[in-house]
C-alpha cells in the first residue's frame, strides 16, 4: 500500500472518530476474521487485537511476540480489506516511533500504543515522537490511539484518584498531539461522563465489556469509539468449544452456518 493510500485511510479513520455517531469496531487477529468483519454490513473500519494475533501464533500477550511477526500479522490483514485499519502495537516493542512508522508501511492508518503507566513526561514525550514520526511518513492524520493504563492496572486504589490520573495523562496526551485517548476498563457512566468533559467530545476510546453503559448512552456522552480487543476471538472460540461438545455429544454443525467467502 503507497503512503498516499495510507495517508487518505487516516484521513478518513479520523473523520469517523469525528462523527458524532459512535465509532464500533470489532478487533480481528488474522485475514479470515478480518475479512468476515469487513464484509459485514455498517462496518466502516478494523481494529487488530494484539492479545489476539499473539494467541494465534503461540506467544502470551505482553510484546511477547516479535515486533517483526505482530507486523507481518497486521501488514496482511490491511492487505486483505480496504478498509482503514488500526492496530494494537501494545507497548511500542521498546520503540514506539520506529514501530509506528514500520506499521504505516504496512498500510496501517491509526495504533494504539499503551503509557504502561511510565513518568508522565516520558509518556507524553512518546506521544509527541509518534506523531512527528507518521507525519514525516506523510501521514499527519495517523489516528494514534493513546492509552492510559491508569484503570487497566489500578490495582486497589481510591478509583477517585486513578480516575484523576487518567483524565491528567490523556489531557497531556492530547496536548502531546494525540488526537483520541484510550481508558481501558469497567467504567461507570459517571466516570466516561468525567473523562469524556476532560477531554472534550469525541475524544475518548472505551472497550466493550459487560458491565459498560449501552452503545446510545456513550454517543450521548461524547464517545469516539468502542473496541473490543481480545474479546471478539474470545466469543469465536466459545462458539468452537461449544461446538467440539455438540459434536462430542451426537451433535450436528448449527443450521445457519455461513460459509467464508
Amino acid at each position: 500500500m503507497t503512503g498516499k493510500d495510507v495517508a487518505a485511510q487516516a484521513t478518513e479513520l479520523l473523520r469517523l472518530h469525528r462523527d458524532p455517531q459512535l465509532l464500533r469496531v470489532v478487533n480481528v487477529w488474522d485475514v479470515i476474521s478480518a475479512k468476515v468483519v469487513s464484509g459485514t454490513d455498517g462496518t466502516t473500519a478494523l481494529a487488530t487485537a494484539s492479545h489476539s494475533i499473539a494467541a494465534s501464533r503461540g506467544y502470551e500477550d505482553g510484546e511477547n511476540i516479535p515486533v517483526a511477526e505482530m507486523l507481518d500479522e497486521v501488514g496482511r490483514i490491511t492487505s486483505a480489506t480496504e478498509l482503514p485499519v488500526t492496530a494494537d502495537l501494545e507497548g511500542g516493542y521498546g520503540n514506539a516511533p520506529e514501530t509506528v512508522r514500520r506499521a504505516i508501511a504496512v498500510g496501517v492508518a491509526g495504533a494504539n500504543i499503551e503509557d504502561q503507566m511510565k513518568p508522565l513526561a516520558e509518556a507524553a514525550a512518546q506521544v509527541e515522537a509518534i506523531m512527528k514520526a507518521a507525519t514525516a511518513e506523510g501521514v499527519p492524520d495517523f489516528v494514534l490511539n493513546a492509552r492510559t493504563d491508569a484503570f487497566a492496572k489500578a490495582g486497589d486504589r481510591d478509583p477517585a484518584d486513578v480516575l484523576a490520573d487518567a483524565v491528567r495523562r490523556g489531557r497531556a496526551f492530547l496536548d502531546a498531539g494525540a488526537p483520541v485517548v484510550f481508558v481501558p476498563g469497567n467504567l461507570s457512566d459517571d466516570q466516561i461522563a468525567t473523562l469524556s468533559d476532560a477531554f472534550g467530545p469525541r475524544r475518548l476510546t472505551v472497550v466493550g465489556l459487560p458491565g459498560l453503559p449501552a452503545q446510545d448512552r456513550l454517543a450521548e456522552l461524547g464517545v469516539a469509539r468502542i473496541s473490543y480487543g481480545p474479546l471478539s476471538q474470545r466469543v469465536a472460540l466459545t462458539a468452537l468449544a461449544e461446538l467440539t461438545e455438540s459434536i462430542r455429544d451426537g451433535g450436528r454443525i448449527p443450521a445457519g452456518t455461513r460459509p467464508l467467502n
